[in-house]
């Protein structure tokens, strides 16, 4: 997916903040969802994040057209993980690790059913 950075984005400088790598990754998986006509909001539940390793590299600029990569690395019965990585070209910047986990909206994990299981797949898995 493609990401413009915009003022908002960045520092006095025109650094990208540290937490807005973050927001484009998240931005990056719901658009994997929109892109389906679902949202990450499902009948059943929704995801949260649970654990997120994130590595940066290099920094991305004001104006600058990021590509956001997703990349399935791991299904268990309630969860997943994604390797997430920013681009500025052909240039790595940013690279992290998330583990979703699917609950109930009361906040509770439960096992992702067959329509989940296969639309996370479909989603992620290039």
């Amino acid at each position: 997916m493609k990401i413009r950075v915009y003022y908002e984005d960045t520092d006095i400088g025109g650094v990208v903040y540290h937490s807005h790598y973050l927001n484009f990754c998240e931005r990056a998986r719901s658009e994997a969802f929109f892109q389906k006509g679902l949202t990450p909001v499902l009948e059943n539940g929704h995801f949260v994040v649970r654990k997120v390793v994130a590595d940066y590299l290099a920094s991305a600029r004001l104006g600058d057209l990021l590509d956001v990569k997703n990349e399935l690395l791991e299904m268990k019965a309630a969860s997943f993980t994604l390797l997430q990585t920013i681009y500025k070209d052909d240039k790595k910047l940013f690279e992290m690790k998330i583990t979703l986990v699917y609950i109930t909206f009361e906040g509770k994990p439960q096992k992702l059913d067959d329509f989940t299981n296969e639309l996370v797949l479909s989603l992620f898995n290039a």
